[in-house]
C-alpha cells in the first residue's frame, strides 16, 4: 500500500514540478516505488523483469540528469533538448527506444501490466509534451511508434507482449493528439486506460497469458470470449467501439492541420494492429478444445459489465461532438 501510494504521488509531483531537477527527483521516487511492486521472490521472471526495468530506467535517468545539468551552460540548447526528449522516450517505452517494454511486461502479473501500460506513461509523456519544440523529432517518434508497435505484435503469442506492442502503437496516437490539444490527449489517454482495464480484467480472471489458451475456454463461458473480442476490437479502434472515438477526433485534427501523410501512416498502422487482434481471437471463436478451462464463477462483476458497456458506446459519444 505504501509503495502504491508513493507511485501515484510521485507521478503527480513530476507533472506539477516547476523545475527539471524536481521533475527528475519525482521520476526517481516513482522508479524506487515500482521496483518493490515488481519484485517477487517466488517468481524468477518477475525478478528478472524488475532488474531489466531498473537498468533501463536508471540509464534514462542518467541521460536526463546529464542534459538538465548541461542546459544552464547554454552550449547548444537544441541538442540538449533532443537528448532530454530521447531519455523521456526511453522512460515511457516509445519507439525507437521501446525494446525493453515487451520483455519487462511479459515477466510481471496482470495488475502491474495495467499500471505499466497506463499510469507509468503519464509523467514522462507529459514532460516530453511540455519539453520538445522539435516537431521533426516528435514526428519521428510518432511514426516509428505507430509502425513498430503494430508490426511488432504480429509474431507474438504472449498476450502481455501483444498489449505492450499495442501500447507502443497508441503512444504514437497520443503524441499526435498532444501536438494540438492537451484535452484531446487526456481524452485519448482516459479511453485507452478504460479499454485496457476492460481487457485485462477478464484475462486476469481466466489466468490467460498466451494465445493458445484462448481456445481452451469452456463453451459455457462464451461471454468471456465475446468480451475479449469486443475489447480487442475497441483497442484497435474499430467502429462502433469506444476506441474508435479518440482516433476519429485525432484524424479530424490532423486533417485540419494539413498533416495528411501522418494521418495515413497512423491509419495504416492501426489496420495492421486490427489484423493482429483478429488473428488472436479468430481461432478461439471457431475452435473448441476438449481441455476446457474451468472458471470459479461464470458471473461477471459489476465493474466488468460497466467497462464493457463503455466499450460499445462511442456512437453515443460521437453524437455529442459538433
Amino acid at each position: 500500500m505504501l509503495f502504491s501510494s508513493t507511485l501515484m504521488i510521485s507521478a503527480i509531483m513530476a507533472i506539477s514540478s516547476l523545475s527539471w531537477f524536481s521533475a527528475w527527483m519525482s521520476l526517481e521516487i516513482n522508479l524506487l516505488s515500482m521496483i518493490p511492486l515488481m519484485t517477487n521472490t517466488k517468481n524468477k521472471m518477475s525478478s528478472e523483469a524488475s532488474i531489466k526495468y531498473f537498468i533501463i530506467q536508471a540509464t534514462a535517468s542518467m541521460i536526463l540528469l546529464f542534459s538538465i545539468m548541461i542546459m544552464p551552460l547554454k552550449l547548444n540548447y537544441n541538442q540538449m533538448e533532443i537528448i532530454s526528449s530521447l531519455a523521456l522516450t526511453m522512460k515511457m517505452g516509445a519507439a525507437p527506444l521501446h525494446f525493453w517494454l515487451p520483455e519487462v511486461i511479459s515477466g510481471i502479473n496482470w495488475n502491474l501490466t495495467l499500471i505499466m501500460l497506463t499510469w507509468q506513461k503519464i509523467a514522462p509523456m507529459l514532460l516530453l509534451i511540455n519539453l520538445t519544440t522539435q516537431i521533426k523529432l516528435l514526428m519521428m517518434i510518432i511514426v516509428t511508434s505507430s509502425i513498430l508497435g503494430s508490426v511488432g505484435g504480429m509474431n507474438q503469442t504472449c498476450m502481455r507482449k501483444i498489449l505492450a506492442y499495442s501500447s507502443i502503437n497508441h503512444i504514437g496516437w497520443m503524441l499526435a493528439a498532444s501536438m494540438f490539444s492537451t484535452q484531446l490527449w487526456l481524452t485519448y489517454f482516459l479511453i485507452y486506460s478504460i479499454i485496457n482495464m476492460a481487457l485485462i480484467l477478464p484475462l486476469k480472471k481466466m489466468k490467460m497469458f498466451f494465445l493458445p489458451q484462448l481456445t481452451k475456454i469452456s463453451p459455457f463461458h462464451k461471454m468471456y470470449k465475446l468480451l475479449l473480442m469486443m475489447n480487442l476490437m475497441s483497442l484497435g479502434g474499430l467502429p462502433p467501439f469506444l476506441g474508435f472515438f479518440p482516433k476519429w477526433l485525432t484524424i479530424n485534427v490532423l486533417e485540419k492541420e494539413k498533416l495528411i501523410f501522418l494521418a495515413v501512416v497512423l491509419i495504416l498502422a492501426t489496420l495492421i494492429s486490427l489484423f493482429v487482434y483478429l488473428r488472436a481471437m479468430f481461432p478461439s471463436m471457431t475452435m473448441i478444445n476438449q481441455e476446457s478451462i474451468k472458471l470459479s464463477s461464470s458471473k461477471l462483476s459489476n465493474l466488468m459489465i460497466a467497462l464493457n458497456i463503455l466499450s460499445v458506446s462511442s456512437l453515443n459519444l460521437m453524437m455529442l461532438v459538433p
